[in-house]
């Protein structure tokens, strides 16, 4: 930032109103600043900001004046010398003014003059001086609070460790048992002025609190929540855990006591109205909205926040419902947390060796059994797979046809409500086609001749020339118009392998239901291409996920580049996502249904509960995709 620039004008908001350095006395310079004096200038580094202010040769004896004023009488001398509407006293308030912004700056107590860092001095006073909005209010908060350490053994390394860094912090705990808390862990509950006593049984009170857990090789710290909520947090951690348990070996002697620190800060920082330490990560991995559980490894020695999505929900800010995810980039930001290797209810998809082109391959795992799933981009496919496979766990304990029919799972309401009425609209067509009803219920199905002639969407011919030319297929694509009353209508189309020019009977390659008649033999075609490199090189997959249109209502760019026309993928996206709004609606008139959300039956497994609770949290909508009594076959998912 450059400060010779400043004129008159920023002296004051109005003549004689009193401006940033008619208020210096309020303020002091934040313990644990660091200042780099420079040949023109000044370099500030606090807690977790910094700025650099350039100007003439005389900025660094004008930061002097300043840096006297803050650690002295508060600046009232220099206010003095710098008189109002002159060049020197607009230089000193914009520098205040990026010391404001930049949060180098805190107030002083009241009646204080000099280091506001805390009392005595100590390193709980520094530490709160340094990144506290109201280091007093902070200190005083933490001096009033008592916590409980509770856990099966008094004696243990965590609950010793906790204790001591609570110490350190400047707050009274005492250690209790608590023999109905599992072993390893330990419950870390803080009380303050007019709350229950917390030496007293645990009871449900406005009380902060964290679970500490340590198994063979790993650990956790829970997010700030109600004891109630802690312990709920700590089973469903140790749960996930359980499998990644380190076999053998001894336990490095250092993961006790990083994560009972990380607790007692954890807690230390909700008592005092602090941002949780997980904020201060600075992890662009993190959800904002959702809350962060630590986890730590012993090999090697490491502890990392990751975004927690727990199957219990007890705490007003955990039940609220959350937003529905409405960009592709909010979606694959979310993935990681449904995925997460440690903490998370899915397998990771990941192309490993598979190809990715013509068409981009992924595949996971889901009870066992190997998914693979195809589509245009990667990204595009790890979700198709992700929705699948919470669709297949969501369905656990149902078999048959009901599996096939379970709910359905999409990155936000739109896209699930697409993702159900593409697969009811295709079962109406199939039910017409079996039956042999040209009429139908609905209007009847109209065959629509389609060939890869000019003028054909580019992106039709572009996946129907993948198939048939670069893959060498020898394919024939039937069309029909599946009309819906009212003026919508709704295409399907059906890529077929032929035998000696003849249609192969159950040779079906790909399927699609979309607005238009290009776009659904755009999709058909490459859900074949799909088809044809995951027999490839995935044969042993036991699930194959193939797209459908209905992720272009969250892959829709905000604009699109000027040399972007309907052969890019952005742009045909784009316009397919354009088209969405009505083809749901038109989908909606020839089912005669409308999904609704689904939850999970009294009796569901309790793997089959958290998934989808997790997938809620996350902003994924899970919907029924049961209209009537009607069973519908998955259009996005073959059997391999």
């Amino acid at each position: 930032m450059t400060v010779d620039q400043a004129g008159p004008d920023m002296a004051t908001s109005q003549e004689g109103e009193p401006d940033a350095l008619d208020s210096l006395g309020r303020w002091t310079l934040r313990p644990g600043v660091s200042v780099t004096v420079l040949p023109h200038g000044v370099h500030l580094r606090g807690w977790i900001t910094s700025v650099t202010l350039e100007g003439g040769a005389g900025l660094p004896v004008l930061w002097g004046r300043l840096a006297e004023a803050l650690a002295g009488d508060g600046g009232a001398e220099l206010a003095q010398a710098a008189v109002a509407g002159s060049l020197l006293r607009a230089a000193l308030v914009t520098v205040i003014g990026q010391l404001h912004d930049h949060d180098l700056l805190v107030e002083r107590p009241a009646g204080e003059k000099g280091d506001a860092a805390g009392e005595n001095g100590d390193a709980a006073g520094q530490w709160l001086g340094a990144v506290a909005d109201r280091p007093a209010e902070a200190a005083a908060a933490l001096i009033r609070s008592r916590v409980r350490v509770l856990t099966a053994r008094p004696d243990g390394p965590i609950a010793r460790a906790a204790a001591r860094a609570l110490d350190r912090a400047g707050v009274r705990a005492a250690t209790a048992e608590a023999a109905d808390l599992p072993d390893g862990q330990v419950l870390l509950v803080a009380a303050g002025p007019g709350e229950p006593s917390p030496f007293a049984a645990e009871q449900d009170a406005e009380e902060r609190a964290v679970v500490v857990g340590l198994r063979p090789g790993v650990g956790f710290v829970t997010p700030v929540g109600s004891a109630r909520q802690a312990r709920a947090d700590a089973e469903g951690l140790a749960d996930r855990l359980r499998r990644r348990e380190a076999l053998g070996g001894a336990e490095h002697p250092g993961l006790p006591a990083l994560l009972a620190s990380s607790a007692a800060q954890r807690l230390v920082c909700a008592v005092a109205g602090l941002r949780d330490p997980s904020a201060e990560a600075g992890d662009a991995r993190l959800i904002p909205g959702l809350p962060a559980a630590l986890v730590a490894e012993r090999e090697p020695l490491r502890g990392e926040y990751r975004t927690w999505v727990g199957p219990v929900l007890v705490d007003a800010d955990r039940v609220r419902p959350r937003a529905d995810v409405r960009t592709l980039a909010e979606a694959l930001a979310r993935i990681p947390v449904l995925t997460d290797r440690l903490a998370g209810v899915l397998d990771e998809p990941d192309p490993g060796a598979l190809p990715q082109l013509p068409a981009a391959l992924v595949r996971s795992s889901v009870a066992g059994e190997i998914l693979v799933s195809g589509s245009a981009r990667a990204d595009l496919a790890r979700l198709e797979a992700v929705c699948r496979a919470a669709e297949l766990l969501l369905g656990k304990g149902e078999s048959g046809l009901e599996r096939e029919a379970g709910p359905v799972v999409g990155a936000g309401a739109v896209h699930a409500r697409g993702r159900a009425l593409r697969r009811a609209g295709a079962a109406v067509q199939q039910q017409g086609a079996r039956s042999g009803d040209t009429a139908g219920p609905f209007g009847g199905a109209a065959p629509v001749p389609w060939s890869p002639e000019p003028g054909r969407h580019p992106q039709a011919l572009h996946w129907w020339s993948v198939l048939v030319r670069r893959l060498g297929v020898d394919a024939d694509v039937a069309v029909s118009r599946l009309d819906a009353g009212g003026g919508g209508a709704v295409f399907h189309a059906e890529v077929q392998v032929q035998v000696q020019g003849h249609t192969a009977s159950g040779g079906v390659l790909g399927t699609a239901v979309e607005a238009s008649a290009d776009d659904a033999v755009a999709f058909a075609a490459l859900s074949a291409v799909v088809e044809v490199q995951a027999a490839a090189d995935a044969p042993h997959a036991r699930h194959l996920v193939t797209p459908s249109g209905a992720v272009a209502s969250l892959a829709r760019p905000e604009a699109t580049a000027p040399w972007e026309d309907a052969g890019w993928t952005t742009a045909w996206l784009a316009e397919s996502a354009a088209r969405e709004p009505e083809l749901q609606e038109a989908l909606a008139a020839l089912t005669g249904w409308s999904p609704q959300p689904w939850e999970p039956p009294a009796d569901a497994h309790a793997d089959v509960r958290a998934l989808w609770s997790a997938l809620r949290q996350c902003g994924f909508s899970v919907l029924s995709a049961r209209p009537g009594h009607r069973t519908h076959p998955t259009l996005s998912e073959g059997s391999r």
